[in-house]
């Protein structure tokens, strides 16, 4: 278990899946994460995945949402890379800077990584402004890097985070 300042990060568990399928159904959610019909079979085929590791992040008790993350072990290439939805009804309080930065931690202090990077779609601006105040920094577009619901690529913006550049 990893505890921030507001949020607690708990590896996600089958009796997870409910409240964050539920959460990955909100229009605001799912545009950027997707998925089929089945979200709690996604969310399951996330939590059975051997190459991520999913926690859940709480807040006053509740699951609010989920960050994830995995590593490249190559080590020539290692790095970690993570990736973050949280309810809209909770955004807009710190609780997602909160989680990357615990999470960020963790894997710098813990596991050793020197750079963390994440992905996120161009044009999801909150995500990319989240990113960026725990330290994270733009590091060019990735064109034409994910296909949407609409069947159209779409880009994104590859950012990374050196451990000595995380925000406190």
């Amino acid at each position: 278990m990893l505890r921030g300042r507001s949020v607690t990060l708990r590896p996600a568990t089958d009796d997870d899946v409910a409240a964050l399928a539920a959460i990955r159904a909100h229009p605001e959610v799912r545009r950027w994460w997707r998925g089929d019909d089945d979200l709690a079979g996604t969310v399951r085929a996330d939590l059975d995945d051997d190459e991520l590791t999913v926690y859940a992040v709480e807040h006053d008790g509740r699951v609010v949402g989920a960050i994830q993350w995995y590593e490249e072990s190559d080590p020539d290439y290692r790095h970690a890379s993570l990736d973050l939805f949280l309810d809209p009804e909770v955004r807009g309080r710190g609780l997602g800077g909160d989680a990357i930065r615990t999470l960020a931690r963790h894997l710098i202090d813990s596991h050793g990584h020197h750079r963390i990077t994440i992905d996120p779609a161009a044009a999801n601006t909150a995500a990319i402004r989240a990113y960026a105040k725990v330290g994270f920094r733009p590091v060019g577009i990735l064109r034409r890097y994910e296909r949407g619901a609409d069947g159209r690529w779409h880009d994104g913006v590859l950012m990374d985070l050196l451990a000595d550049e995380l925000a406190d």
